[in-house]
């Protein structure tokens, strides 16, 4: 919690002022959420699924989470259109007019709540007609004219109320500020980073001057942790999203912002096959993404081990190599680190929150809470 503190610190430091939405996929844990959301300068939830956001409002962990993606949810869509309590907290993401199509195939905008409606902005660069690109695959909205059409039909559209814009660039969510200056594919690299601002920058802007002219907006969010400052900059953001940063994951070691280790799993050693190597139990939680060593966890302590390169992290038992193994006996924990910050939530029951060398708390994770998202 030393380190999670801090961190909460750099991210508001880099804000600089600007509200920031904590997104719940990177804790997955409802007493790191009361945590966050108690601080001055953090408000509300981004949420990945559309139960999610409706558990978090009606535990009352939060009485604002936008669903970060679309839902095709029929039965988180049925409670949230027959609660009206729900449909003033809970805003649901849209980035096609089908979208729409499914919620009054649910219920008819006369026998409903309202609902509250966010627009999803595509933030990705492209090229070659988008056979290069950086970013995720996400929103078909990119141009401002696509954007406005839609918001136009949200607008018109009876059981529907266009409250916000969401524009995440995830190719700078976890940016490596410390990337190697020399060779041809960090300049590549360098290059596609500038060009990707540079279109973002103009897009975005004019996006939201469009959308601001159809109606007025509650919010404009933005994000995520590694692009925070300059997002919280940008023209029209009302608000940036981050949650990694808080629990610092593997993924952001090379981010200049310095964000701390605040989230480790601990492995008994089962095992010494021989010189130099010790098995412990486990281990195969693999960070989601691209096949690439930033998915592997990562050995912390003690120092001086690192996985096997043929056989990884591995589902029931991982050997670990190094001349740190052979002072290691049978029992003796190894502390390691995800790739990511809340993937790990969904492989234990609980977090043990320690500040200094005490334990304050073990708070269940949505795991432990009974509950499965996706």
């Amino acid at each position: 919690m030393d380190a999670w503190d801090a961190n909460a610190e750099e991210l508001l430091h880099r804000a600089a002022g600007t509200p920031i939405r904590v997104v719940s996929a990177a804790l997955r844990n409802r007493a790191l959420l009361r945590d966050a959301l108690g601080r001055e300068g953090f408000r509300g939830v981004l949420a990945y699924t559309l139960s999610e956001a409706i558990w978090l409002a009606g535990t009352g962990i939060c009485d604002d989470a936008v669903v970060a993606y679309p839902s095709a949810d029929r039965r988180a869509l049925s409670r949230l259109v027959s609660d009206e309590h729900l449909a003033g907290r809970v805003t649901i993401m849209v980035d096609d007019i089908a979208q729409l199509d499914l919620v009054d195939a649910v219920a008819a905008p006369e026998a409903r709540a309202e609902l509250r409606v966010c627009l999803d902005l595509d933030c990705s660069w492209q090229a070659l007609r988008g056979r290069i690109r950086s970013g995720a695959r996400r929103s078909p909205l990119r141009a401002p004219e696509d954007v406005v059409r839609l918001a136009r039909a949200v607008v018109s559209r009876p059981g529907f109320r266009l409250v916000g814009l969401q524009a995440f660039e995830t190719q700078f969510a976890n940016a490596h500020d410390h990337l190697p200056r020399r060779g041809l594919r960090a300049r590549l690299h360098r290059m596609i980073q500038k060009r990707s601002e540079r279109d973002l920058a103009a897009r975005r802007a004019a996006v939201i001057d469009a959308v601001c002219n159809v109606t007025d907006l509650e919010f404009v969010t933005g994000g995520g942790t590694g692009s925070i400052r300059d997002t919280a900059a940008a023209h029209g953001i009302t608000e940036v999203a981050a949650g990694s940063g808080l629990l610092g994951p593997v993924t952001l070691d090379n981010n200049s912002a310095g964000y701390r280790p605040a989230a480790f799993f601990a492995l008994p050693v089962v095992r010494r096959p021989g010189p130099g190597t010790v098995t412990v139990a486990g281990g195969g939680y693999l960070a989601s993404g691209p096949a690439d060593p930033l998915r592997l966890p990562v050995p912390w302590l003690p120092e001086g081990l690192r996985l096997s390169r043929s056989e990884g992290a591995g589902q029931t038992q991982t050997p670990l190599l190094g001349a740190t193994a052979d002072g290691l006996a049978l029992g003796d924990l190894v502390w390691f680190r995800h790739g990511k910050a809340g993937e790990l939530a969904e492989h234990f029951y609980s977090y043990h929150l320690v500040r200094g060398e005490r334990l304050v708390d073990t708070a269940p994770t949505y795991r432990g809470d009974g509950k499965t998202f996706l």
